[in-house]
C-alpha cells in the first residue's frame, strides 16, 4: 500500500475541493490518503464519499494550529469524533481567531506599500471556513506583488516576517488532550521543518508522550532532509511512538508537495486505524 497521510483541500488552504483530491490521490498511486485540513472537520464527508469510487480509502483527520513556547506547532488528529464538543468548541475558536487576524494584516501589507482589502483576501479564500496566512498570500500574487506563495511566506508573512500578526493557537499539550478526548490519535506534523528543531528537542517529544499522550511524529515530510528523517525515526523507537509520513499536499499551493511525496508504512497505517476503531 501507498499511504499519505497530510493533505489539504480548497475546504481549508489547498486548492482542490475534497472529492477532486481523492481523486487525484488514486490517479498517484495511492491506496490510502488522509484529509487534514486545518482547523476543521467540513471537508470530510465528501472526500469519505468519493473514496470508495476512486478506490483510496480515506482516513478523517484534521490539523490544529498549537503553540508551546510562543513557537507554533501544528497537531495533526487522526480519527477524531467530528461530533465532539469540547474539540468543535476549540476548533471555532481558532477559526475565529484567524478571522480576527485578517484585516490586520492587511492594514500591516498597506503600510509596507501594498494595499490589499479584506475582500481581496476572502475572494481568494472563497467558501473556506479556515482563512489564514495562504489566501493573503495568494491575495498578493493576483495583486501582482509577488510571484507565488513560496515570495509571500518567505519575504513578508512567515512566523516574524514583516507582515506577521500573532494570533491565538491551542496549547500544544491542550490540544493533544483534545484530540485524544475525541477518540484520535495525535501526530505531531513536521516537528522540525524550517529550522525548529531547538523548538522540540528529544526530550521535549519524550515528555509530550510521556506525560500528555502524543501518538507519533510525521518523521518523513518534503521539508525533512534525509539526516533530519532518520533522527525523527531513531527518536520514535526509542519512544515506542508512531513515525509517519506523508506529503502535506496542498494542490498548487505548495508546487513541491506532490501527493505521495512520503508515505506511511502499512504497519503504521493499521496501527493508526486500530487506534481509531478502538476510540
Amino acid at each position: 500500500m501507498r499511504i499519505d497521510l497530510h493533505t489539504h483541500s480548497s475546504v481549508s488552504d489547498g486548492t482542490d475541493a475534497p472529492a477532486a483530491l481523492v481523486a487525484k490521490a488514486a490517479a498517484a498511486g495511492l491506496d490510502a490518503v488522509a484529509l487534514t485540513d486545518h482547523d476543521t472537520f467540513d471537508g470530510l464527508a465528501e472526500a469519505h464519499a468519493a473514496g470508495p469510487a476512486a478506490g483510496v480509502e480515506v482516513l478523517g483527520g484534521l490539523e490544529m494550529s498549537t503553540e508551546r513556547g510562543g513557537n507554533a506547532v501544528h497537531l495533526l488528529g487522526y480519527g477524531c469524533r467530528t461530533d465532539d464538543p469540547a474539540l468543535l468548541a476549540e476548533l471555532a475558536r481558532l477559526r475565529d481567531a484567524r478571522d480576527d487576524r485578517v484585516p490586520r494584516m492587511v492594514a500591516r501589507l498597506g503600510e509596507l506599500g501594498m494595499p490589499l482589502t479584506v475582500e481581496d483576501v476572502l475572494a481568494e479564500a472563497r467558501d473556506t471556513p479556515s482563512v489564514g496566512r495562504p489566501h493573503v498570500a495568494d491575495a498578493l500574487v493576483r495583486k501582482g506583488y509577488v510571484a507565488n506563495r513560496d515570495e509571500a511566506f518567505d519575504s513578508w508573512l512567515a512566523d516574524g516576517g514583516p507582515a506577521y500578526v500573532e494570533r491565538y493557537q491551542t496549547p500544544l499539550e491542550d490540544a493533544i488532550a483534545l484530540v485524544r478526548g475525541a477518540g484520535g490519535v495525535p501526530v505531531l506534523a513536521h516537528p522540525w521543518s524550517r529550522g525548529r528543531r531547538a523548538d522540540l528537542p528529544e526530550e521535549v517529544l519524550a515528555e509530550l508522550v510521556r506525560e500528555h499522550g502524543l501518538a507519533g511524529l510525521e518523521a518523513d515530510h518534503p521539508d525533512h532532509d534525509a539526516a533530519t528523517r532518520a533522527a525523527l525515526h531513531a527518536i520514535a523507537d526509542r519512544l515506542g511512538v508512531l513515525a509517519t509520513g506523508s506529503s502535506d499536499y496542498h494542490g498548487l499551493g505548495k508546487t513541491n508537495n506532490p501527493l505521495g511525496a512520503c508515505v506511511t508504512d502499512p504497519a503504521v497505517y493499521a496501527d493508526i486505524v486500530r487506534r481509531v476503531a478502538e476510540g
